[in-house]
């Protein structure tokens, strides 16, 4: 017997990716390093995966119904680590060992260090070739219901070795694979349009034979439906083009290139907890 995800209203989803956001900031300030303005960004995904779109068991982390998840752009992992704390694969205290000599959470994934971790996070723009073969590897052996996604940056487009993946899943549609970009428009040197322009990013995708959406990749409503969407299309593979702000809930943080591979800290982690836990204000805090 598996453990599927639960059906939570989107409000309890919410909830849940600024609890995880919160997680994020306690992690890179106990680090002292780690990239912060991506993995905020990404928590509604996350979330919206974890908690409702993907097939998982983190009981079983290796059992064959699974759907696989494949985080290309690997310094985003601490929210993959977080989640997956907040789903049960491991302790959540175990979150403040990131980047600790000897722990199971390293700045970039490693497949064998822990279980449920799908892959060994390699240098950027691998994880869509690494996940076109495994939805190619499922397709030869028929097996059917089980999704391939993998979740790369906008950054990481630049990269040669993307466009040879999504050239290959074009030609052989494996029919079960879903990409999703993360839109956020900042990489390590800057904006991404100063550095390399991407536009029109939807319109390269559909030249390269891909059905492709325009998401807002901080509305879990909006990520649960574009899935749901993407597993309706049968004869391309699809891409979410997920418009996301980096360093989301955090004020100073957000939309703030200079975040990109800097953790908070101890009074920045302090204003950016007391941020999340309020809502940036929305909200009074017993804390405050």
């Amino acid at each position: 017997m598996t453990d599927m995800p639960h059906q939570y209203s989107i409000k309890e989803l919410e909830q849940r990716a600024n609890d995880i956001r919160m997680d994020i900031i306690k992690m890179l300030e106990q680090a002292g390093s780690g990239h912060s303005a991506g993995p905020l960004g990404l928590a509604d995904i996350f979330t919206a995966l974890y908690f409702h779109s993907l097939k998982h068991d983190p009981k079983n982390p290796d059992w064959d119904g699974r759907d696989i998840l494949i985080l290309s752009n690997g310094h985003c992992v601490p929210v993959r680590y977080a989640t997956m704390a907040h789903a049960g694969y491991f302790p959540k205290a175990e979150l403040l060992t990131l980047r600790k000599f000897g722990s199971r959470l390293q700045g970039h994934p490693e497949r064998l260090r822990l279980p449920g971790m799908e892959t060994t996070s390699g240098p950027l723009g691998s994880g869509l070739s690494q996940a076109t073969g495994m939805a190619l590897a499922l397709k030869m052996d028929d097996v059917r219901n089980r999704w391939v996604y993998v979740i790369t940056s906008d950054g990481e487009l630049d990269e040669g070795n993307s466009w040879e993946a999504v050239m290959l899943a074009a030609k052989y549609n494996p029919g079960n694979l879903i990409a999703i970009v993360d839109r956020n428009n900042i990489q390590i040197d800057g904006p991404t349009e100063s550095v390399m322009p991407l536009e029109s990013l939807k319109a390269k995708w559909e030249a390269f034979g891909w059905f492709a959406l325009n998401i807002n990749g901080n509305d879990i409503e909006a990520i649960i439906s574009a899935v749901e969407m993407a597993k309706a299309v049968t004869e391309k593979p699809v891409v979410i083009i997920a418009h996301t702000i980096p360093g989301k809930g955090v004020d100073f943080m957000e939309k703030d290139f200079h975040w990109h591979g800097k953790p908070p800290g101890h009074e920045e982690a302090m204003k950016a907890l007391k941020e999340l836990r309020t809502l940036q204000g929305k909200i009074r805090s017993e804390h405050q």
